[in-house]
């Protein structure tokens, strides 16, 4: 049974933004919602009205209103939502134009940066300036390969503000990782850095860049930010410009924001790309801004005078999601770095510094924090500090406990998940309700999420395929390349024909809260009994001799059984005593289904850039099937380990 671990006050509870819009729209519909599910209730019960609410509620900036929020909510995939309205994006995030600090930015060997709302206004209407005299027109794409640093975001809103398509890259991808995903866009500008620092390392970027320009021939500009030289070499790439000598020298003037439909693409996001080439998922304007700026004000209670900082890259989509708290006016922290280096009070010496009241970052990173005995809450002043949002992976109900023991009692704890595929939340925070461990505290208004059984039934209390009935305005437009919108559909409607299946293994409980059990494209099924993979890393990652583990299934015998992979703390071996007391406890603490037929040793456990693990990967190597696709991997060389493992071949 999960544990109740917060809940907020009621002077808290009433002065959230999710109390004062429940309120706005019981007036509006004389209704009678006393709490969040049911306000929850209604917005999946009366999708239209609710899109409409949030619309007029959201303060939303736009040159023309719809003729309708959804002309047929029965399409899905296809519906399209708030036809005849046009807004433009960049306009919508640069409401505000006055001297409070929109962005703030730290990096390993930077010295803090800060820039206004006036300034990052005057910034943008300089580069835009400079990429409508490049000729940019709707539905061109712009494309980043840089850093988590002001200049991305400078650059995505000027693009916007012509109605460019916008795409990202970290510096971190290699090569051919940025190969497989601009490769296919064709992006006519490339905004790139000479490099970045990672631990202390200065890594150059400008060779990567140079031979990228020769396999993307569309490319008809690169601009380049300084930021591990002053003044990088650039003489060897004919299409490259100083981002100062590119920015126009007008600036101070009104921008003219281009209107577009609801639905003009605006960002090309990508999946992880592990089983094969990334597939581009095509994302509207109005969708992402509306679906984001939800999430901010109601679900995570953002406001103007908040400062809000999450732990990302531009490759990974809490990027996007981040960058959309501009619309709000609060103060967006930035850091690009190594969040250990030189040790790991960095992020939370920072938050001490600049005030945070929102910290995201992920459930891998928390871990490893336990796993050093990081006691921030001890070291440092949190007290401006009333969220922590977590992501990635599932949290166990053991970070629960470490969060609100060793970092801070009073916080409203929200581990949300969604997806790069809908570039938000399907489950996340409620600030008006408790926090239980282990549990996503909520699924967001008006997402119609359900937990299907394999008979396709919805089923509570117990583990099931997470679906979203209902049309959603943030689901990708299209995939790039995709005409006939075959591969879109594969990828989400074909076990369901209308019901997107995100390929999650979820259970939804009586009283709204969820439980992520991990992907249910990697769920065990040993014996036909489907066992998801975070209730095992929840029990091995307890064990302090344990820095990381992997679980997959292998066939065998007409039947799958689980395989434990293990990365051991320095200092240990994997004997015979410390197998069968993983196993014990796994046993004790789950199910004996739970207990693995083998434990084995590995010395690096392999994940995705944005850090997820890569269970199917593994999963493909232990049974004879091809990688296609490790340009995606942070350490592709780690699948080499799971290659012709003795052990796999022994019962």
């Amino acid at each position: 049974m999960s544990k109740l671990q917060w809940q907020p006050s009621e002077d808290r509870l009433k002065s959230t933004n999710m109390y004062d819009f429940l309120n706005y729209i019981k007036d509006s519909y004389s209704l009678s919602l006393g709490n969040y599910n049911d306000l929850y209730s209604w917005s999946v019960d009366n999708i239209p009205e609710f899109w409409a609410s949030w619309w007029q509620y959201s303060g939303l900036r736009y040159s023309s209103t719809y003729s309708e929020v959804i002309d047929d909510m029965s399409r899905l995939p296809g519906a399209k939502w708030f036809p005849g309205a046009k807004l433009n994006f960049s306009e919508n995030l640069l409401r505000f134009r006055d001297e409070q600090i929109a962005l703030v930015f730290k990096g390993e060997y930077n010295q803090t940066r800060r820039i206004s709302y006036a300034q990052l206004y005057n910034e943008v209407s300089q580069l835009s300036e400079s990429l409508k005299n490049l000729g940019i027109q709707p539905g061109d794409r712009v494309a980043a390969y840089m850093p988590n640093m002001p200049e991305t975001i400078i650059a995505m809103l000027a693009a916007s503000s012509l109605g460019a398509t916008w795409s990202s890259c970290s510096p971190d991808f290699g090569y051919k990782g940025v190969l497989d995903r601009f490769g296919q866009i064709q992006p006519k500008v490339l905004f790139t850095s000479d490099g970045y620092f990672f631990k202390g390392k200065k890594f150059d970027r400008l060779g990567t860049v140079a031979n990228i320009l020769n396999d993307i021939s569309a490319i008809e500009k690169v601009v380049v930010v300084p930021f591990t030289d002053k003044d990088p070499d650039i003489s060897q790439m004919p299409k490259a410009i100083h981002y100062q000598d590119f920015k126009a020298a007008t600036g101070d003037k009104d921008i003219d924001f281009v209107q577009l439909p609801f639905e003009h693409p605006h960002y090309i996001m990508y999946s992880s790309g592990t089983t094969g080439p990334p597939k581009c998922m095509v994302q509207g304007a109005g969708g992402i801004l509306l679906q984001q700026m939800k999430e901010l004000v109601l679900h995570t209670d953002l406001k103007r005078q908040d400062n809000i900082f999450y732990f990302t890259t531009c490759g990974w989509m809490m990027w996007n999601w981040m960058v959309s708290s501009l619309a709000v006016g609060s103060t967006i922290i930035l850091y690009d770095g190594n969040p250990f280096y030189p040790d790991p009070s960095v992020l939370w010496e920072m938050a001490q510094d600049e005030e945070i009241t929102v910290f995201g970052t992920s459930a891998g990173y928390l871990e490893a924090l336990q796993n050093l005995g990081s006691k921030p809450g001890q070291e440092f002043d949190l007290s401006p500090l009333k969220a922590l949002l977590s992501t990635g992976s599932p949290l166990t109900e053991e970070l629960f406990r470490y969060v609100y023991t060793d970092i801070k009692q009073d916080l409203q704890l929200s581990s949300i998940s969604g997806g790069t595929d809908i570039n938000s939340c399907f489950a996340l925070g409620n600030p008006m309700g408790a926090v239980y461990s282990g549990e996503l505290q909520c699924r967001g208004l008006a997402m119609k999420v359900k937990a299907y059984d394999e008979q396709g039934n919805p089923v509570y209390n117990q583990p099931g395929e997470l679906v979203c009935e209902a049309p959603v305005p943030s689901m990708p437009l299209y995939f790039w390349d995709d005409p006939e919108g075959s591969k879109y559909r594969a990828a989400y409607f074909d076990v369901y024909p209308g019901v997107w299946r995100h390929g999650d293994f979820i259970e939804i409980n009586d009283r709204g809260g969820v439980k992520i059990y991990g992907r249910s494209d990697a769920t065990l099924n040993p014996g036909g009994v489907r066992i998801g993979t975070a209730e095992i890393y929840r029990q091995v990652e307890a064990l302090p001799e344990i820095e990381d583990s992997l679980v997959v299934g292998q066939q065998w015998h007409n039947d799958e059984r689980v395989i434990l992979f293990v990365k051991l703390v320095e200092g240990y071996t994997l004997d015979q005593e410390l197998q069968q007391r993983i196993k014990r406890f796994i046993r004790e603490n789950a199910t004996p289904r739970h207990v693995p037929a083998k434990i084995i040793s590995v010395p690096d456990i392999p994940y995705t850039l944005n850090m997820k693990k890569v269970e199917l990967a593994v999963k493909k190597v232990i049974n004879g099937q091809a990688v296609l696709n490790k340009g995606s991997l942070r350490n592709p060389e780690s699948l080499d380990y799971f290659s012709n493992l003795q052990d796999l071949q022994e019962d």
